[in-house]
């Protein structure tokens, strides 16, 4: 089935799997294609019911309570992406022959004929940053685009919005990935590849395999990570489009059909005339914000799928220029005594709190929180010699103990059974007083926030919030 075959909506039995972020705009825009929509969803809490009353009054079912079961009929299953594969309603949908689609494939299937191509971007970490670095450049080259996807901003609204758009940079995650089976994007990137949310693929080849989805059908770049080499091995598994170039990114001189960095400037070896001899720049380092390694790798990518699209060199350097990160992305929040102090709260897994932690010299590291099954030796090894001190917190935190006692066991160790809203304070007090004059106290937990905070946003503005007391009581 092609990505631009109608479907007729008209009475045609779809079932929406999950209330929620996406739940809820695929419900309505089915409901408005003129299907019968059934809405089924495990939770029935008070914002269930919320969410069920405002679908029931466009006259939509919906099933609180019960998500397992798959209702009477169903030709279709719409899920959220979040919902796992081994889930009792997709092993009924399979025995009876429904496809399931995640909202991304939703997106793509209801795309018009003249739809905007996608540059797609994937990875364990460095996703929202890169996908908003991309669209930095594609305006600065004059184009209407958008950063859509897993990244906040409905694909579903930015294919059948009012907008038209000449080319969407798009997020994805592993999980939209895994239901996307007919998406074929124009060029696309996997960042890196790290274990995460191995709970919900079952396995490190299941979560590279549904990364690895993003490069099927490619038409013009398949962009992987040079330094690391399943990304690599996932393009050449790739089936692509004839005359689809693998494109490596590298934070080392580039060769033919990579881009790179050379003396503090960014330059494409891939998309020029003459590769094998040609080079052309496109930024400086300091172009980049932060020029952190990680975030320079993630402007390298950024720019592979933009030169993949036509942009010119100019617009790469005008869009990273432009470009301001998230907050909670490496944050510099304020020097106090001459110790830089920095927000990456939203470093929620080792790979990420590794990347942090390489752009810095000697840090002070506040880590800790929910592990999510992962294991610190790997990450504390390779920090070790960059750690002056270690503050820990959150509900997992001996499991970084215990690593930096096999692998760091001469830097010393804060270790605060503290949960309370106070928790945060003490602890950027505590690494105060280990942190000497031209260190950093680096927030990079390496652990999801939930066991003390709403979100890694709060507890990042609770780490802010602490500094500016300690400057407060100095100024």
């Amino acid at each position: 089935m092609g990505s631009q075959e109608v479907t007729d909506w008209q009475g045609k039995n779809v079932t929406v799997a999950g209330l929620g972020v996406s739940g809820i705009p695929a419900a309505k825009v089915l409901h408005g294609l003129g299907a019968v929509v059934t809405v089924v969803n495990d939770g029935d809490d008070e914002r269930a019911r919320a969410q069920a009353a405002e679908l029931e009054a466009l006259g939509i079912t919906v099933r609180l309570g019960d998500g397992a079961t798959l209702p009477e009929g169903t030709e279709l299953i719409v899920t959220a992406p979040g919902w796992k594969p081994d889930k009792p309603l997709f092993a009924t949908a399979a025995e009876a022959g429904v496809p399931v689609w995640g909202d991304v494939e939703l997106a793509w299937r209801l795309r018009g004929p003249d739809a905007a191509p996608w540059l797609a971007v994937t990875g364990t970490n460095g996703k929202t940053t890169t996908v908003q670095m991309l669209a930095s450049i594609l305006k600065a080259a004059g184009l209407r685009t958008a950063a859509v996807g897993n990244i906040g901003v409905s694909l579903l609204d930015a294919v059948l919005g009012e907008e038209k758009y000449d080319v969407l940079a798009v997020e994805l995650s592993s999980y939209q990935l895994h239901w996307a089976p007919s998406l074929r994007a124009h060029s696309a990137a996997v960042l890196n590849l790290a274990p995460d949310h191995l709970d919900w693929h079952g396995s490190m080849e299941a979560y590279a395999a549904d990364k690895g989805r993003i490069y099927e059908g490619n038409r013009v770049a398949c962009v992987y990570n040079v330094a690391d080499k399943a990304t690599e091995d996932l393009v050449r598994e790739a089936d692509v489009e004839e005359g689809c170039r693998a494109i490596g990114f590298t934070l080392g001189t580039p060769g033919p059909s990579q881009l790179g960095v050379v003396e503090g400037i960014l330059v494409d070896r891939a998309f020029v005339e003459n590769r094998q001899k040609n080079a052309q720049e496109l930024a400086e380092v300091s172009d980049v914000n932060p020029p952190a390694p990680h975030n320079i790798a993630n402007a390298l990518a950024a720019a592979a799928l933009a030169r993949a699209f036509g942009v010119p060199a100019q617009a790469v350097r005008d869009g990273l220029r432009a470009f301001e990160p998230d907050a909670h992305r490496i944050a510099h929040v304020a020097d106090v005594d001459g110790v830089a102090y920095v927000d990456d709260s939203k470093a929620t897994n080792t790979h990420a709190a590794e990347a942090s932690l390489a752009a810095y010299e000697s840090i002070v590291w506040i880590a800790g929180g929910l592990a999510k099954g992962a294991t610190f030796d790997e990450l504390v090894a390779k920090s070790a010699p960059r750690l002056r001190g270690v503050v820990l917190i959150g509900a997992d935190r001996a499991l970084i103990r215990e690593a930096l006692a096999r692998h760091a066991p001469e830097v010393p160790v804060v270790d605060l059974e503290r949960t309370d809203t106070g928790a945060m304070l003490a602890a950027v007090q505590e690494a105060r007083g280990l942190a000497r004059t031209g260190d950093t106290v680096l927030l990079a937990p390496a652990c999801a926030s939930m066991d003390m905070f709403a979100n890694y946003n709060k507890r990042g503005d609770a780490f802010a919030e602490a500094v500016r007391e300690l400057d407060a009581v100095d100024g």
